[in-house]
């Protein structure tokens, strides 16, 4: 235990010197080697047994929990178990009383999200919109990970440590454009990481799949005393509800998926049909800022014209030279990928960041990179001897685990890479950062591809709800249309905004369907399209914002679910895959 403490700590010794030397960001205090406390769990999930019945333990002052044990592979259900962690948000109504509806499971995608943080983030929220008559549970899948203890087991991890990892990510991956090699050296970290997942494999890591998380879902309804399933799936998690409702067609009470990705593509590791409205949704940065006027938005010019030509001065910029930055707790680069990749990301979650990004252009264009590196870099790594520290900080291999045993076995050679990205850039100037996802799966464990992958074809026993944006950066709206068409008397729900999944944008509209759907059953009439109640950015004074008029003449009732419709949008941060 001693020789594993002393090499951890050397290791993070071995961190900070290589920080020093070539990292985006390091910390700049003389306490570098200290052990901080970070954000953490403040409740033991390790006090709680794993059981087939749920048994419920109060947990975060007015959450309860529970781990359900369900078998680790269906097929030979005698061959161990995992342990699926759920928090849930109790109704205000008593469950024994006609006024309960049921609980609702959500998923907030990744693949591999934690739903238990969602449910303890923005539970309340959702909570609002689907109306206290339902329990809102949030639950951990399996693969999970953590450096050390999971909620939910089996957990996925490729490296022994979080130093391992830590040295492993330091070099951060460019955008595949930023320079000659960055393609090939995206490649060969591909390979690598494909490799580490079936050196350090336990055993469990092919059971690690949509399938089985469907079978999950099922169990934990079945836990709940109930035959059907009432569900909410943001992103990735289309794919989980769209599998489940495939699979398991009589068992779907009510079942939203949003954020919709097309599962033939998704199943086929293609991934080359997301990008179709990226360009789209980057575009309206542009107008939005010109139409919001100098007090609006602080990048500012006459025309999204000369906002895109201003950008892209920025952009040529910094790959000529990238900008140092210098602040009182931390110094690195803001680079051409670094620009870029916030940029992308941007595009997630408009409300929450077309603000801060366009005063971190107007800073860029003046030589100042310090808003954009703030916005961008993470907290430092912090060495932590005692690995409960950080038992639950969040890893990225849970993700490429599930899409990479998902999907078709892909071509690990470099020139297929290089013809799939080629292909990519003829669809959208942001496939050099979407092209890294395929990556992870060049080199992966050839693992019998025998789950369940389609077809995407079903009579379930309650018509499904889907719901797509106008400008989705990774989600088209055709995606939610060709689904839809799967699944019998389904309906798609328009919401006319930029951003990933309805909940990125503030809908009143969208909303009230959704809760209408989950209450009674009513599905919106086929093609409606929902506007948004505010754009991105304020309206300037020669455009008044005429919803603030709207809002006066809003019910109590329709201002509180406003309010937290908007807070949800501000505080949006759904990314697919995780961690991109």
């Amino acid at each position: 235990m001693v020789r594993t403490v002393a090499v951890q700590c050397t290791l993070c010794a071995a961190i900070w010197f290589f920080f020093a030397k070539k990292s985006s960001f390091a910390s700049l205090t003389r306490n570098d080697l200290a052990v901080q406390t970070a954000p953490q769990d403040k409740f033991s999930w390790d006090a709680i047994v794993p059981t087939e019945k749920l048994m419920w333990t109060d947990c975060y002052t007015d959450k309860q929990c529970a781990r359900l044990k369900v078998p680790l592979d269906y097929a030979n259900p005698d061959a161990g178990f995992a342990a699926i962690a759920m928090a849930r948000l109790h109704s205000a109504a008593p469950h024994n009383s006609s006024a309960y509806r049921g609980p609702v499971l959500i998923n907030p995608g990744g693949p591999g999200g934690s739903g238990v943080d969602m449910l303890l983030s923005r539970g309340s929220l959702l909570s609002v919109i689907l109306g206290p008559e339902f329990d809102i549970i949030g639950f951990d899948p399996r693969g999970k990970s953590s450096p050390r203890i999971a909620r939910s087991t089996p957990r996925v991890s490729y490296f022994e440590s979080r130093a391992e990892r830590e040295i492993f990510s330091l070099g951060d991956l460019e955008s595949f454009n930023a320079s000659a090699g960055a393609l090939a050296r995206g490649w060969a970290r591909g390979m690598l990481v494909g490799g580490l997942a079936g050196q350090r494999d336990d055993g469990s890591l092919r059971f690690i799949n949509t399938d089985h998380t469907a079978r999950d879902m099922l169990r934990i309804v079945q836990a709940h005393g109930r035959d059907k399933i009432q569900y909410w799936g943001f992103s990735y998690g289309s794919i989980l509800g769209a599998t489940f409702a495939a699979m398991f067609p009589e068992h779907v009470e009510r079942l939203v998926i949003d954020g919709v990705m097309r599962a033939d593509n998704y199943y086929a590791t293609e991934w080359s049909l997301n990008l179709l409205d990226t360009d789209k949704a980057w575009q309206s940065f542009a107008h939005g800022c010109a139409a919001a006027g100098a007090q609006g938005c602080a990048f500012y010019s006459p025309t999204a014209a000369e906002i895109t030509a201003n950008i892209d001065k920025i952009a040529a910029s910094l790959r000529a030279r990238p900008i140092p930055v210098r602040t009182s707790t931390a110094y690195g680069l803001v680079d051409y990928s670094i620009f870029r990749r916030k940029i992308f990301r941007s595009l997630y979650a408009p409300y929450a960041t077309f603000p801060a990004l366009a005063q971190a252009l107007a800073d860029l264009a003046a030589g100042n990179g310090t808003t954009l590196f703030n916005l961008e870099t993470k907290t430092p790594f912090q060495c932590a001897c005692d690995a409960s520290e950080y038992q639950f900080e969040s890893v990225y291999e849970a993700s490429s685990a599930v899409y990479c045993n998902d999907g078709k076995r892909i071509s690990p050679a470099y020139e297929d890479l290089l013809a799939h990205y080629q292909t990519m850039s003829e669809t959208s100037s942001f496939a050099p950062e979407w092209e890294l996802i395929r990556t992870s799966c060049l080199a992966w464990p050839e693992f019998p591809k025998n789950h369940f992958h389609g077809p995407f074809v079903a009579n379930t026993s309650f018509p499904v709800l889907l719901v797509g944006n106008t400008a989705d950066p990774v989600t088209p709206l055709s995606h939610a249309m060709k689904m839809s068409r799967g699944f019998a008397d389904s309906v798609v729900l328009t919401q006319d905004s930029v951003g990933h999944c309805s909940i990125s944008g503030p809908s009143l509209c969208t909303q009230k369907h959704i809760r209408a759907y989950f209450f009674d059953g009513a599905l919106p009439p086929p093609g409606t399209v929902c506007p948004v109640d505010a754009q991105p950015f304020p309206a300037n004074d020669a455009q008044p914002d005429a919803g603030a008029q709207a809002v006066l003449r809003l019910s109590a009732a329709d201002r509180n679910l406003l309010e937290a419709v908007r807070e949800l949008a501000a505080t949006f941060d759904i990314r697919f895959p995780a961690g991109l």
